[in-house]
Formats: structure tokens, C-alpha cells, sequence
């Protein structure tokens, strides 16, 4: 019977997170139709306007043609219905599913956002606690100095100057785009070339997270070193090593985990502003694109799987907390 109460209370558990999740895609989703359509502008007019028409009843068909003449309510609920049934619906713009739109640029964006973050979030650990480590000293104020450097260096400005020094100066780095196009290339060769590409988006994209990781990791490892239990470490005659690898690290990564959780979602709002610089063909340039085009149906499909994906990542930064500390648990725990 204890077993069975066991698995039924992890099953409740299990529904009630699910039921929880929903509703919070359910209210995002709302916010963001309403959001959407409070920005201005009209979809019908900007597609009969780059058509070069703009008779009224050609208007009037395009609003009924995609729903727009229908009160506002009744789309409301008919977004929301779509949403439940995972129907992220058709571009107005390229009469195509937005799911086919959104599926072509993920890889991309994925590939550029998860190689600056993870490199941000390694280099930044490293460097904040080398810093920490070393409080007080040169090395210490050249990596405190560096931080607040790219900290306070706008991300579309420093892609703008390594594209001037690195590729229109220097020559060394393709300035645009993913890939070289209209070349045979092998599999090694073509992911070298994709590398090549990525060298200067994933460095602007990665700088600031790198600066915000770095100073946070520097503080919380002075903070740590502080604590009773290092003390008491040190005490027990335990190896320098032992003490920062063992007990430091492990403590002082918990803030970072907490953040780096918080800001992974918003790397993909950087990364509209690199897409567009380095003409990256992701999910940031095609939300540009759709927000000029007022193609609604498209910036909502990206804002809902964005949402999810943030979603996913703080119950994934949950998981962590427990890697870090088995004694740190969950609401739901």
C-alpha cells in the first residue's frame, strides 16, 4: 500500500505540473495575442500595399480571406483554440504552416544560441572564479575591468566592429550569413565553413552573458570562502584543491545556475539584433521579418515556442539544482 500511495501521489504531482504548465501557456499565449495586436498597423494594408494595390474591397476580401473581420474576442478564442491543439497556423505573408516556417530557421538559431551560451557560461565560470580565487590582485582587477567592458558594450555595436576589423579589414572571417553559398564543398569542409561563420555572431551574442556570469561567479566565490564550513575544511587540514573543487565550486555555482537559467531564454532575444547584423538565417531574423510584415500568425508561433522553451529550461534548472545539491528541492518535490 505504501508503494501504491507512493506512485499515486507522484502521479498527482505529475498531473498538477502538467495542468500548471498548461495554464501558463494559456495565459501566455493570450498576453502575447493581445500584445501582438495592440502593436500598430494592419496586415491587410501592408500585404495590398507591397502588391501596389490598395482598392477597398481588395482589403476587405484579404481581412475576411485570414479572419481579421471577425471581432476581436472571437479570434481571441480561436488563437487559443489553435494553441490547445498545437496548430500554430499559416503565414499570411508566405501562405505556408508557420510550423514548416519556424521548423526551417530552429536549427539555426539553436546552433547559434546554444554555442554562446554555453561558452558564456563556461569561459564567465572560469574567469569569475579565477577572479574570486585571486580577490584583490592584478588578476582579479584586469578580469574585473574586462566584465564591465563587455557588460557595457551593446551587442549590435560589437558585431559591428568585428565585422570592420575582422572582415572588412583583416580579411580573416566571412561577414555574413551561415554558410558559404554556391560552392561544393565536403561534410569537413562545409562544417569548418559553418564554424567560420559563427566565429563573430556566437562572440557577440556570448560577451555580455560572459561579463554577467564572470562578475557573479567572483562574488559568490568571496562570499563562499567566507562561510564556516570552508573554515572548518581548512581546519581538517584538507587539500586547497579539495576545498575549491569540493565545496567552493559546488556552492558558489548554485546563484549562477539561477541566473544562467533566468537569461537562456533571453539569448534568443539577442539574438534578433545578431541575426539581422550578420543576416543569420534563425528564428531572430525571421521574427524581424514577420514584425515588419505584420504577419501575426508567424510572431505568434515564434512567441509560443519560445515560451515553452523557457518553460522547459527552468524545470531544466531545477534538475540542476538537485546535480548541485541534493538537499535543495522543488515546490512540487
Amino acid at each position: 500500500m505504501t508503494r501504491l500511495g507512493s506512485a499515486a501521489t507522484i502521479g498527482l504531482q505529475a498531473v498538477s505540473r502538467i495542468a500548471q504548465l498548461v495554464a501558463v501557456i494559456l495565459v501566455i499565449a493570450t498576453f502575447n495575442f493581445v500584445l501582438v495586436r495592440a502593436a500598430p498597423g494592419d496586415p491587410a494594408q501592408v500585404m495590398a500595399g507591397q502588391s501596389g494595390a490598395s482598392d477597398p474591397k481588395l482589403l476587405d476580401d484579404l481581412r475576411k480571406e485570414y479572419g481579421l473581420d471577425k471581432p476581436y474576442f472571437v479570434q481571441l478564442v480561436s488563437h487559443l483554440g489553435r494553441v490547445i491543439r498545437l496548430d500554430l497556423g499559416y503565414s499570411y505573408r508566405q501562405r505556408r504552416p508557420v510550423v514548416d516556417l519556424i521548423l526551417e530557421r530552429l536549427p539555426a538559431t539553436l546552433l547559434l544560441t546554444v554555442t554562446a551560451f554555453c561558452l558564456a557560461l563556461l569561459i564567465g565560470t572560469a574567469l569569475g572564479a579565477l577572479a574570486g580565487l585571486a580577490a584583490g590582485s592584478v588578476l582579479d582587477t584586469v578580469f574585473t575591468v574586462l566584465s564591465l567592458v563587455l557588460y557595457a558594450t551593446p551587442v549590435f555595436w560589437l558585431g559591428l566592429m568585428l565585422v570592420l576589423v575582422f572582415s572588412v579589414t583583416l580579411g580573416w572571417l566571412p561577414p555574413f550569413g551561415y554558410e558559404t553559398i554556391n560552392v561544393q564543398l565536403s561534410p569537413v569542409e562545409h562544417a569548418l565553413d559553418i564554424m567560420k561563420h559563427m566565429i563573430m555572431p556566437v562572440t557577440s551574442l556570448a560577451a555580455i552573458y560572459l561579463a554577467i556570469y564572470a562578475r557573479l561567479m567572483r562574488s559568490s566565490i568571496i562570499e563562499v570562502a567566507q562561510q564556516d564550513f570552508i573554515k572548518t575544511a581548512r581546519a581538517k587540514g584538507l587539500s586547497g584543491t579539495r576545498i575549491v573543487v569540493g565545496h567552493m565550486l559546488r556552492n558558489a555555482l548554485v546563484p549562477v545556475v539561477t541566473v544562467a537559467g533566468m537569461q537562456a531564454g533571453a539569448l534568443v532575444g539577442g539574438a534578433v539584433v545578431i541575426e539581422t547584423v550578420f543576416a543569420w538565417p534563425g528564428l531572430g531574423r525571421l521574427t524581424f521579418e514577420a514584425l515588419l510584415q505584420r504577419d501575426y500568425p508567424v510572431l505568434l508561433g515564434i512567441f509560443l515556442i519560445l515560451s515553452i522553451v523557457v518553460i522547459a529550461l527552468n524545470l531544466l534548472t531545477d534538475l540542476v539544482y538537485r546535480l548541485i545539491d541534493p538537499r535543495m528541492t522543488t515546490g512540487a518535490a
